[in-house]
């Protein structure tokens, strides 16, 4: 029987009350489809830090690098400086380890969820490739004459021909493989940041290797202008790291919410990081009130990733049902106490066993 070594980090606020839900429906799904997980839990975070002066020892992301996958619950804290912890671990992750490729699936599961009028989940079914290492995270910045009158601050944007060019290739290997309308949109803002011209030109060059993946381009401001007026445009987009963090917030309300929205940080073929994508809403920690369903989904995702493919479906295909039957009424803080979703989940994920 395969089994996976998964790091887990359940971090700050609502992360591990959402953590321990989405461990719950993870331990059903190797129940049911015969697959084994051995779990290491690390206490790194905002609290942890506050308490020992420690955000993510040397030792520790040694064992993290062994692992199959890692899965993280959130991350943040208003009483550290802003950064801190975020950049001590899943920026270290992300950087250190290389996951070069952020992944955001949008999909409506209910159209009562989509705050856009008209829009049904036949027309929000998209995924956004995000380039996860430079462009203006790279960080190189610095600071002139800082706190003075005539201070000056830069931050450059940096891309690679190298990191260009692979987040391309997967986003056009991920439109052939969800076989759906065979499209990349390519995002950027060429125009005034000319710098991104090295993205206009490697994606032709990629496409030419993919004759049979229809492409397109879009700027922005107009693509988050589309992302509103018709989603149903995009099937897979890739986008440099900046705008991809910006538009796909967008994406996650238009899909129903920060509840729902779940994301992959991945090398292929090396150990990556999933997570919902919420904050760690401090305010809603401790009082059984966060919805558990976005690290439902980053734990779906993660299965899917390690190649349990028919685990990861049966979990999206529970959540879709619970939601569309309004036995899942949101998404949002209060529809429903953190631990009855998992425990909802987990019941409907056990009842799958006998067509197993």
């Amino acid at each position: 029987m395969v089994e996976y070594d998964i790091a887990v980090i359940g971090g700050d606020g609502i992360g591990p009350e959402v953590k321990a839900e989405a461990m719950k429906v993870l331990d059903a799904a190797a129940e049911v489809y015969g697959f084994k997980v051995r779990r290491s839990e690390y206490p790194f975070g905002s609290q942890h830090y506050i308490d020992t002066k420690e955000i993510f020892p040397d030792t520790a992301f040694e064992e993290v690098k062994q692992k199959h996958a890692i899965f993280l619950g959130a991350i943040g804290d208003p009483r550290l400086p802003v950064g801190l912890i975020e950049y001590g671990i899943i920026g270290h992750m992300r950087f250190d380890l290389d996951l070069y490729v952020n992944l955001r699936p949008m999909q409506l599961f209910d159209e009562r969820l989509c705050p856009l009028k008209g829009k049904t989940p036949a027309d929000v079914d998209m995924v956004f490739v995000r380039e996860n290492t430079e462009d203006a995270y790279s960080g190189m910045h610095g600071f002139m004459h800082k706190g003075q009158p005539l201070e000056v601050a830069t931050q450059a944007m940096v891309y690679t021909r190298t990191g260009t060019e692979r987040i391309i290739r997967y986003a056009f290997d991920l439109a052939l493989e969800r076989g759906k309308r065979k499209k990349v949109t390519l995002i950027d803002k060429a125009n005034a940041i000319r710098a991104q011209d090295i993205w206009t030109r490697v994606f032709a060059e990629v496409a030419e290797d993919y004759p049979e993946v229809k492409t397109e381009h879009a700027y922005i401001d107009a693509a988050c202008m589309w992302m509103v007026k018709n989603p149903e445009w995009f099937d897979v987009a890739v986008t440099p790291n900046l705008f991809g963090d910006i538009i796909t917030d967008l994406g996650a309300m238009v899909q129903g919410g920060m509840g729902v929205a779940a994301s992959g940080n991945i090398h292929p073929g090396r150990v990556s990081l999933f997570e919902p994508i919420h904050g760690s809403a401090p305010k809603h920690a401790g009082k059984n009130v966060a919805c558990p369903v976005a690290a439902i989904m980053a734990v779906s995702m993660m299965l899917s990733f390690l190649g349990q493919k028919q685990a990861a479906a049966a979990i999206e295909d529970i959540v879709r049902e619970l939601l569309c039957s309004c036995r899942l009424k949101g998404v949002g803080p209060g529809d429903h106490p953190t631990n009855e979703v998992g425990d909802m989940i987990v019941g409907e994920l056990r009842g799958t066993a006998s067509r197993v």
